[in-house]
């Protein structure tokens, strides 16, 4: 089981960032955590399933989609295979897609909202990149903790 985020934070204060973004909660599981991957792309998710698609190993995928809620870079087929491959959640600067069917499955999911417009699929964006959504930085490798509170991440 996860430690609560506030609990986290009493504990290990300035050693960690606090995303003040106000993301849903929208996967099956509220509480998740794990290393950090990235993926950098907008309107475009053909990087997120190649990536959501290999061994996750209890990671979870920080995804920078800029903001947009003009498309869903996360649809019920890539987050199955999320579950399948080991990852613990996902985390979207942007929006999803099958918002019932994700919060059916075991793993965690938060984004800025949904839209049931498909995304691109060329492939444009970059993998395992430092990136900053509301002024807070996710580096690969760097470990994150999500729950009902929000997120943390490990300076």
């Amino acid at each position: 089981m996860t430690i609560a985020t506030a609990d986290l934070y009493d504990e290990r204060g300035d050693a960690l960032d606090s995303l003040s973004l106000q993301l849903l909660d929208l996967g099956g599981r509220t509480a998740f955590d794990g290393a950090v991957r990235t993926v950098r792309c907008h309107r475009d998710n053909a990087l997120v399933k190649q990536v959501l698609a290999t061994d996750g190993a209890g990671a979870v995928l920080v995804i920078d989609g800029g903001g947009s809620l003009e498309s869903a870079l996360v649809g019920d087929l890539i987050a199955a295979s999320a579950v399948e491959h080991g990852w613990a959640g996902i985390i979207v600067h942007g929006a999803i897609r099958d918002r019932v069917a994700i919060a059916a499955l075991p793993l965690g999911v938060k984004a800025l909202g949904t839209n049931p417009r498909k995304s691109a699929k060329d492939g444009v964006g970059e993998i395992d990149v430092p990136v900053t959504i509301g002024g807070v930085v996710f580096a690969p490798g760097a470990h994150v903790w999500a729950d009902a509170d929000g997120v943390l991440v490990e300076r």
